[in-house]
């Protein structure tokens, strides 16, 4: 019989819609993050560095990318006969076949997964954060206390306590009551959506909310273990996390990466961050380029000048093009003497010689303006952009483009172009 003391269980089939056209071929997780890595790689590398050794990954929206980067789990050394890593999509059985409904039915629907491995206790995971942290912290902190469930929580500034749950707690960190998204929050301890539960709680739980449409844990399993009168704890977390969730939040959490003193630090020895990552050749940078405070990953071929930017593998720029504060993801090609300004390119995109991308308007999205802002200009995996081109803020393209798509060869700040990519 295999028995694991605890089982993580990764939440990654996500759609990701705040991200908009970097979405919408692939799920959140599987979104490429500081050059070489994937949004994924965080949460699992975590697990490993945390000693767990069996993962569950259940996906759902756009799996085919992120299956084939998880693979078997060889780069995180979860290639393992008892245990290792496993995708969950959703299935057909023989009383019913329905997707996942929420965040708590996707991990109700895998029961028997878990079952199998008779966990004492099952850490809840979300595919789409930026941080590190050692669970086994938070699971000495679960068992010091008795607790049957424990929340990790981080301080949020209380004028932004809105928009998270919210957990009021005593001085022992006992939760006593907490709040979804409240509009006058009464405390700043904001849930990160990491959660420690004791098998037999989480396993009463779900079973009496499996009719819940769209059951979740914040908004169902947490008030219904509370008014069970289980042991809830707050686990207050201290270090780095950042959601990406946004367009914003993902293009300031790659840069942060490459302040003087970066936020996050991708290079400690002892707590290393671990991908699927092809072998390949090393980076080029021609006698004439100029790179300053960038990450620059393998295979990259630099003729021009980059600054405060992070490119990803086989990145190529062309001779006299200027890129400053840019994500440029891996397999992009862009042409001689572009100008790219705090623009976000997705993987396998062409950009022609002479492009202009962000540096004119202001003009917010006229499509999607809660999506699209920031004065960030956001491409789709595979664009392909004409050359001689000028391309305003706060604009999405995506898809294979042509000369006519741009009147006297401009989009204006704000425009919103999505033309079919031929895969």
């Amino acid at each position: 019989m295999i028995k694991k003391e605890m089982i993580a269980m990764l939440l990654a089939g996500g759609q990701g819609s705040r991200l908009g056209v970097l979405t919408a071929k692939v799920a959140k997780p599987a979104v490429a993050f500081g050059g070489k890595y994937r949004i994924i790689d965080f949460p699992l590398s975590n697990c490993v560095n945390s000693g767990i050794d069996t993962v569950g990954v259940l996906t759902q929206y756009q799996p085919l990318k992120l299956n084939t980067h998880i693979g078997i789990g060889i780069p995180w050394d979860l290639d393992r006969n008892e245990g290792g890593v496993t995708i969950l999509p959703p299935y057909e059985s023989n009383s019913s076949s329905e997707w996942y409904s929420g965040t708590a039915n996707a991990i109700y629907q895998n029961m028997d997964y878990m079952e199998n491995y008779h966990p004492e206790y099952v850490l809840i995971l979300s595919g789409d954060h930026i941080y590190k942290m050692d669970y086994q912290m938070m699971l000495d902190f679960h068992k010091a206390n008795r607790a049957e469930v424990t929340v990790s929580c981080m301080q949020v500034p209380m004028e932004e306590a809105s928009r998270f749950g919210i957990m009021i707690a005593d001085e022992q960190g006992k939760i006593t009551d907490f709040e979804e998204k409240p509009e006058h929050p009464r405390s700043n301890l904001a849930s990160m959506g990491i959660y420690i539960f004791s098998w037999s709680a989480l396993k009463e739980a779900l079973t009496a909310l499996k009719d819940q449409p769209g059951c979740d844990f914040g908004k169902h399993v947490l008030p219904y273990c509370r008014e069970k009168g289980k042991r809830l704890f707050a686990y207050e977390f201290s270090g780095y996390w950042k959601d990406v969730g946004t367009l914003q939040s993902y293009w300031e959490a790659n840069m942060e990466m490459v302040d003087i003193l970066p936020k996050f630090n991708l290079y400690e020895e002892f707590w290393r961050f671990y991908t699927n990552a092809d072998t390949i050749r090393p980076q080029f940078i021609s006698a004439d380029a100029e790179v300053k405070g960038s990450i620059v990953s393998n295979g990259a071929e630099i003729s021009g000048t980059v600054q405060d930017s992070v490119l990803g593998a086989n990145v190529r720029v062309g001779r006299g093009s200027v890129i400053t504060r840019s994500i440029i993801m891996q397999g992009t090609v862009i042409g001689e003497n572009c100008r790219i300004d705090k623009a976000i390119i997705g993987e396998d995109a062409v950009i022609g010689d002479g492009v202009t991308l962000g540096l004119t308007g202001e003009a917010p999205n006229t499509v999607h303006p809660n999506i699209y802002g920031w004065g960030l200009t956001v491409l789709g995996d595979k664009t392909l952009i004409p050359g001689n081109v000028s391309i305003g803020v706060n604009s999405a393209v995506s898809g294979i483009t042509g000369p006519g798509d741009y009147r006297d060869g401009r989009l204006d700040a704000g425009s919103y172009l999505v033309r079919e990519v031929t895969l």
